[in-house]
């Protein structure tokens, strides 16, 4: 890589000033308190949602975007190229559109159309692949070809984000849970799909010394609850993720299994009518990986309330259900894939009447 000019440098510090500005006009993200069925557990979704562009990857984008900026990875003019599922590929159109460079979202043809409209939006173009796990060397072969960078979320999200603090998701849940009835949660709950989210959280735990422990919810075909019960990095499973945004059919590169203390495998059509469930009592609609943490955290208060133990669970609502009123609110598209949500209706249902969530056999 040729070394940087002058006129580089000063471009590069104008566009770090502007996602910095972009940042300081943003607030930061509301905790709602969820009521649930179990009694003495408190249930909080982190409503990242609010952000500009929807959704957790928001935070992803501009700490990817900072951390090529100021590694030099991206240059006056020079296209930003991604491999994703949809909601990092908006963000990361987003920040582009804001440095003025060209975005390219290499990303399955599944993709929902609503995402791939606000990718469109932002002034971001889409490039498909047939199959999900052809988007890493697509992405890095476009980049080539238009001499643009390959940003690689997969790979640079658990080191772009600084973990100890710096006002990170985890900084902020701990400070907004300051006053509640159980200030330290018992629990945090996530779900993956770089492994960012959690590799952050995990580390900040302990790097705090927190006694709170990290669920990470898992879908069907997704590797990383294979690779982190076999502790190995190399499980591929040859599945695409039903439920966009999380999920890979192979252990990522950001996926740090070490800060993990339990992880839980969660079936697609529990997630999607989890998701209709948390929308009824939020009224308002939330995503499918959404209801992936909140079934996960059902699970959760389930099993403290067998124990006896009472705490609060922290959970995350990672975007809305607007993006998906094509696939994950429309019967027809459920029924064709094969999705009956209504024995896992039925399980909430027994919960709300139980306070427990019948466990999966």
């Amino acid at each position: 890589m040729p070394k940087t000019s002058t006129d580089d440098r000063a471009w590069i510090a104008e566009a770090i000033r502007r996602v910095e500005a972009d940042a300081n006009r943003s607030a930061d993200t509301h905790l709602h308190a969820l009521e649930i069925a179990t009694p003495g557990v408190d249930l909080y979704l982190k409503d990242e949602s609010v952000h500009p562009t929807g959704s957790l990857k928001h935070r992803l984008a501009r700490s990817l975007f900072l951390h090529a900026l100021c590694n030099g990875w991206i240059r006056p003019g020079a296209p930003v190229v991604e491999a994703s599922s949809g909601s990092t590929a908006v963000s990361e159109a987003y920040f582009a559109r804001l440095v003025g460079l060209p975005f390219v979202a290499v990303m399955p043809a599944s993709t929902s159309r609503e995402k791939i409209a606000l990718i469109e939006w932002y002034g971001g173009r889409c490039h498909f692949v047939d199959s999900p796990s052809a988007v890493y060397d697509e992405a890095r072969r476009v980049a080539e070809e238009c001499g643009g960078h390959y940003m690689d979320q997969f790979t640079y999200a658990e080191r772009a984000t600084d973990w100890r603090g710096n006002n990170n998701i985890a900084e902020s849940i701990f400070e907004q849970m300051a006053a509640e009835r159980h200030p330290v949660p018992t629990w945090v709950v996530v779900s993956a799909g770089t492994g960012g989210t959690s590799a952050t959280i995990g580390r900040f735990l302990r790097y705090r010394r927190h006694p709170t422990q990290l669920l990470v919810a898992d879908p069907e075909g997704s590797a990383f609850l294979d690779g982190w019960e076999q502790d190995v990095s190399d499980v591929v499973t040859g599945t695409a993720s039903r439920i966009e945004g999380i999920g890979r059919p192979r252990v990522e590169p950001s996926f740090v299994g070490g800060v993990i203390d339990d992880m839980l495998r969660v079936p697609d059509a529990a997630s999607i009518a989890t998701m209709r469930w948390t929308s009824d009592r939020l009224g308002r609609l939330v995503g499918g990986s959404t209801g992936t943490n909140v079934w996960a955290s059902l699970t959760v208060a389930s099993r403290m309330r067998e124990a006896g133990q009472d705490g609060s669970i922290v959970t995350l609502l990672c975007d809305g259900g607007e993006r998906y009123l094509s696939t994950y609110y429309d019967d027809a598209w459920l029924a064709e894939r094969g999705l009956d949500l209504a024995p896992w209706t039925e399980r909430l249902q027994e919960y709300e009447a139980t306070g427990l969530l019948p466990q999966i056999v």
